[in-house]
């Protein structure tokens, strides 16, 4: 069967002519969002606009108002900016816009990324299905996969003021974004970059207290930070019905190897696996290696996370995508295996596709989600760390200084 339909243009009348994939992308998030409209399912909505009532009116963020919503709210005072457009709105029409806005930010954010036309239509077909997940739960996800590819692509064009920018925003919104922090090691002008970073962690740290007070948003942020760590702490403990600590971590405790373990006995061999390869220090230029190491950021801040749930994984499978287009013109066999076995358990598992016997009681309930993705990890550890630097090469990498958003950009 080919699939090569899904790489051609559709027609909207005239000469103007976009890729299907890329209708097919927005699609996606207005099925997905009308889908949870239709069930009244939109409780992450419901606490993701409170943030800026809440902010706004100088309630503690952190509390759990059974009134308005299920869970907690685990966002940075400065998720208040990003939603305050939504939030104004009624909710029906908040929610739909939110997704769509998320949809378009990754969607920008991907098309930015130095690939070839093909290589970029493909990573949107892989990270589809976790896509649309993401849309399913109205999450923010998608757009923290595009503030840490942001965080990138603009150093590699030597935008450090900005890439700054995006880093300090997916810190200070969700921590997530602190893996950003590795593409400074890529900035041709590190004294400008740690200049901006300065520069905006401050103007976003006291940026909600235009709206607010100072000594509310200095309160709030240790009370995010309290309120981290012990979710951090729950979400260690296997329950029946938890469904988060989809992560490595997570494999150890939920299959019995040790129910007890510690995630610094996993994250430190993590960290240092990391950055071995970072003494490569003669690649810090090729373009093959920084790709190599976002696809390691987007994976890495998912699969060692004990909050990772499903709809976190739209940030990994972006990540594995990278790293399978890179080599897509000469995959072998276990690179092909390899992402079969990601969209099988990792990104379909999250659907009704999957008997539910399989989902819950297999799956989730030894987070077997994370497994493929860690086998990526490993094997782009691999490349970065111990082939030689003339393999480090790709016809699919576009090593340009800006990319045009036209679809079918001539240059690629």
């Amino acid at each position: 069967m080919s699939f090569n339909f899904l790489f051609k243009d559709v027609s909207f009348g005239g000469n103007r002519k976009v890729p299907f994939v890329y209708v097919l992308w927005f699609t996606l998030a207005l099925i997905a969002v009308l889908a949870e409209l239709l069930h009244h399912s939109i409780n992450n909505y419901l606490i993701f606009k409170n943030v800026f009532w809440h902010v706004l009116h100088q309630k503690n963020l952190y509390l759990y108002y059974a009134d308005e919503y299920q869970d907690h709210n685990l966002y940075g005072p400065i998720f208040s900016f990003i939603i305050a457009p939504f939030a104004i709105l009624p909710d029906w029409l908040g929610v739909i816009l939110w997704v769509m806005f998320n949809a378009f930010v990754l969607f920008v954010a991907i098309r930015q990324l130095p690939l070839s036309e093909k290589a970029i239509k493909t990573v949107f077909l892989i990270s589809a299905i976790d896509f649309m997940t993401a849309g399913h739960n109205v999450q923010f996800n998608a757009i923290v996969a595009a503030l840490i590819i942001f965080s990138y692509t603009f150093v590699q064009k030597g935008k450090d003021f900005w890439a700054a920018f995006f880093l300090a925003l997916g810190i200070l919104a969700k921590i997530y974004g602190v893996v950003g922090i590795l593409f400074f090691l890529f900035s041709k002008n590190k004294i400008k970059f740690t200049g901006s970073f300065l520069f905006w962690l401050a103007v976003l740290f006291v940026l909600p207290m235009l709206i607010s007070s100072p000594a509310f948003i200095i309160q709030t942020y240790k009370d995010w930070m309290n309120t981290i760590a012990e979710k951090n702490l729950l979400n260690m403990v296997h329950t029946e019905v938890n469904m988060q600590d989809l992560s490595v971590m997570g494999i150890i405790r939920r299959t019995g190897i040790s129910s007890e373990i510690s995630n610094l006995f996993v994250l430190v061999p993590a960290v240092v696996l990391l950055g071995l390869p970072l003494l490569r220090l003669n690649l810090y230029s090729n373009l093959v290696y920084q790709l190599y190491y976002l696809g390691l950021a987007l994976i890495s801040v998912v699969i060692f996370s004990s909050g990772a749930e499903s709809a976190t994984y739209v940030i990994a499978t972006v990540g594995v995508a990278i790293w399978f287009v890179l080599n897509m013109h000469r995959a072998t066999a276990y690179e092909i295996a390899a992402l079969v076995f990601v969209l099988i358990v990792t990104s379909l598992s999250s659907t009704d596709l999957v008997p539910q016997i399989i989902k819950h009681n297999i799956i989730r309930t030894y987070a077997l989600k994370a497994l493929p993705c860690l086998v990526v990890w490993l094997m782009i550890i691999y490349n970065v760390g111990f082939k030689k630097e003339a393999t480090l090469q790709s016809p699919n990498v576009v090593p340009s200084s800006d990319n045009s958003l036209a679809p079918g950009n001539s240059n690629r």
